[in-house]
């Protein structure tokens, strides 16, 4: 897959989803866990079946993204909110699956950055970048927040 790793390329809306699934978790480990399951059950019931290539890097995406959401992100009293979609790809004949996650804290931003060799953290958004075909951040307009975003084009072959 071809990364691109702008987080500030804004997110493309899709004109009409063909697929939407949207969610709120309470910003905890165990709603993240559950998110991901989620997402991972959603895409298998939208024909990408479990153990498929396209199930599980958008899984891992959704993963990473709100454990992030939930570790970085967390306001005390404030759940993160979840959105699969899949549509055309407004650029290419492919598929997109896009996965959003968006939590209230504004100070905190995510960025690239390399971790030292030892560190016991820091690679996730790494991982995003090196799986997803775009990835970014937007910020929220009508409330504090941000929504970090990533996409994978899908050819018919997986």
């Amino acid at each position: 897959m071809e990364s691109t790793t702008h987080p500030t390329q804004s997110a493309r809306e899709f004109k009409a989803p063909a697929r939407e699934f949207d969610m709120r978790f309470t910003s905890t480990p165990r709603g993240a866990r559950l998110a991901r399951r989620l997402v991972s059950h959603r895409l298998h019931e939208w024909g990408h079946p479990y153990s498929t290539t396209t199930n599980d890097t958008v899984t891992l995406l959704a993963a990473e993204l709100t454990a992030n959401a939930v570790r970085h992100g967390h306001v005390p009293g404030r759940d993160f909110r979840l959105r699969l979609t899949v549509g055309a790809d407004p650029d290419t004949s492919s598929t997109s699956i896009r996965i959003e996650v968006t939590d209230t804290r504004t100070e905190r931003t995510p960025a690239l950055a390399a971790p030292t060799p030892d560190a016991e953290a820091g690679r996730g958004l790494l991982l995003v970048a090196a799986l997803a075909t775009r990835w970014g951040i937007t910020p929220r307009i009508a409330a504090p927040g941000k929504t970090v975003w990533a996409e994978i084009s899908v050819h018919p072959d997986r």
